[in-house]
């Protein structure tokens, strides 16, 4: 089962209280107050893990809390503190507050490492009180509260490639055809329930040469932003990629059926501009990112004025066309070193260069205004 979303409360430890205690010991007369500090609560830390590919661990496991620390003891011992506890999350997911809203990191790197709860400071015990004029106190400090919060889990795929077009416009037949992926194929509409991903090797006599991450979605249709079909659920999956390919059928209306000549140029072009407003709809960032159009399903084609009418609308707009037929094969290496040949152009003008300096103090320490 694929989920790529999830709810889950974390809470971090709470600190120890601290001690009340007296050194009574042999030839020490008036030994003094020895009550010691209580101990650190264990912090709630993300992981960023390579073992996990989907959310369906927080299914049923939805409370994560840290251990607290020890009260402290006497002769001046602090309390052991808390053991953290390590919650590990798939790559590329977003952790948001789900009380604000507020993005609280997105884990694009593996082993990636996040506090997202403090835990709370021991309290002191009454040894820290000790003064000139005030030498056998019997204050003490209660440990302090960690921090808790219920959070939303958001995972989008890493992938270098996306898939995007209507349903029946054969993406999960390409991806099966450039890679070892075999996702859910046939000759009906949202066959696709899911996204699949799939690793496409540029020369696939070489193992060790480039390859990339191809991911297909399920099927958009008109009105998906606001809910019609699958609607926009997948649509972040694809926000990561650093390409698009739009797939267009070429061998008739997957709606209607329709291949006359009169409708075949204009359908071509609504079902581009469809497809297109609805990623603007969703996020306009998503509609600007490189892309290029893929004619699909040319050994099927009945109507040529549908793939003319590609050819013409990608010169208005400066997209690059590769007619394909990924049953047959036809194209399909030519769109793969396409694919390949764009994805360094973008990588040599766009260098991805983030810093992972302080990870562990994005999290404020929980608030100290506390009385005893």
């Amino acid at each position: 089962m694929f989920l790529d979303e999830a709810r889950i409360y974390v809470k971090a430890g709470d600190g120890g209280n601290g001690c009340v205690a007296f050194r009574r010991e042999k030839y020490v007369p008036r030994g003094g107050p020895s009550g010691g500090d209580g101990g650190r609560g264990g912090d709630v830390v993300f992981e960023a893990s390579q073992a996990h590919n989907t959310l369906i661990h927080f299914r049923f496991n939805r409370e994560f809390k840290a251990e607290r620390g020890r009260h402290g003891e006497g002769s001046n011992c602090t309390g052991q503190a808390g053991a953290d506890r390590v919650v590990r999350v798939p790559v590329g997911t977003v952790v948001y507050d789900e009380e604000s809203g507020n993005v609280i990191h997105d884990f694009t790197m593996p082993n990636e490492r996040m506090i997202v709860c403090r835990g709370g400071r021991g309290g002191r015990g009454n040894a820290r009180y000790a003064t000139p004029v005030h030498r056998a106190p019997r204050e003490h400090e209660d440990g302090f509260p960690g921090q808790e919060r219920r959070l939303k889990l958001e995972l989008k795929l890493l992938a270098d490639v996306g898939l995007v077009g209507f349903p029946n416009a054969g993406k999960s037949t390409l991806l099966s055809r450039v890679s070892a992926a075999r996702p859910k194929i046939a000759d009906y509409p949202f066959t696709t329930l899911e996204p699949n991903l799939g690793v496409v090797a540029v020369d696939p006599s070489d193992p060790a040469g480039p390859s990339f991450v191809m991911a297909d979605i399920p099927g958009l249709i008109e009105g998906a932003h606001e809910g019609h079909g699958l609607g926009d659920q997948f649509l972040r999956h694809v926000e990561r990629t650093r390409l698009l390919a739009h797939l267009v059928d070429v061998s008739g209306d997957w709606e209607t059926g329709d291949t006359s000549s009169d409708s075949g140029a204009e359908s071509a072009r609504r079902d581009f501009d469809v497809i297109m407003e609805e990623l603007r709809q969703f996020n306009p960032l998503l509609a600007a990112k490189p892309m290029v159009v893929v004619a699909s399903k040319l050994d099927s084609m009945q109507n040529p004025s549908r793939l003319e009418a590609l050819e013409t609308l990608c010169r208005e707009r400066d997209l690059p066309l590769f007619p394909i037929s990924s049953h047959t094969g036809e194209g399909v290496e030519h769109l793969k070193q396409a694919l390949a040949t764009k994805l360094a152009e973008i990588r040599a003008a766009d260098p991805v260069a983030e810093s992972e300096s302080d990870r562990f103090d994005k999290i404020p320490e929980p608030n100290e205004t506390h009385t005893s």
